[in-house]
């Protein structure tokens, strides 16, 4: 059927119920602490940042 290779997507939208706006909320986010840290060498103070930025999502 027409609908099986969009399954996965679907049951995951279900499952979480994360949208398009959330995640772009959070992309841009990360954009803007990427430029702020521009010029550090540090990926691991980068991620660091990021996992401060969003305190209620676990990793």
């Amino acid at each position: 059927s027409r609908l099986n290779p969009t399954l996965p997507g679907i049951l995951a939208h279900c499952r979480f119920g994360l949208h398009t706006s959330l995640l772009e909320g959070i992309n841009n986010k990360i954009k803007v602490i990427k430029r702020m840290a521009y010029g550090f060498r540090d990926d691991e103070y980068f991620f660091l940042k990021i996992r401060a930025a969003f305190p209620g999502i676990p990793r």
